[in-house]
């Protein structure tokens, strides 16, 4: 299941408040004035500022362990 659209729309970075977009495979939440990307977990944005991985580390295929 992807993330709807209308609370793509109403979701903002918990640091600076941002407008977020969709990664590719739809797994993340990237913020580009943060330079960071927050998981989405079984369909579920994890929105904590601590848990966010950076971009390059991302794109690595680095992701936080939430289990």
């Amino acid at each position: 299941m992807a993330l709807p659209t209308d609370l793509l729309d109403i979701l903002a970075c918990p640091k600076c408040k941002g407008d977020l977009s969709l990664t590719e495979p739809g797994d993340g939440l990237i913020c580009p004035a943060c330079g960071v990307v927050y998981a989405i977990v079984e369909d579920i944005p994890i929105m904590l500022v601590e848990e966010a991985v950076p971009l390059g580390d991302w794109k690595q295929g680095k992701r936080p362990d939430l289990g």
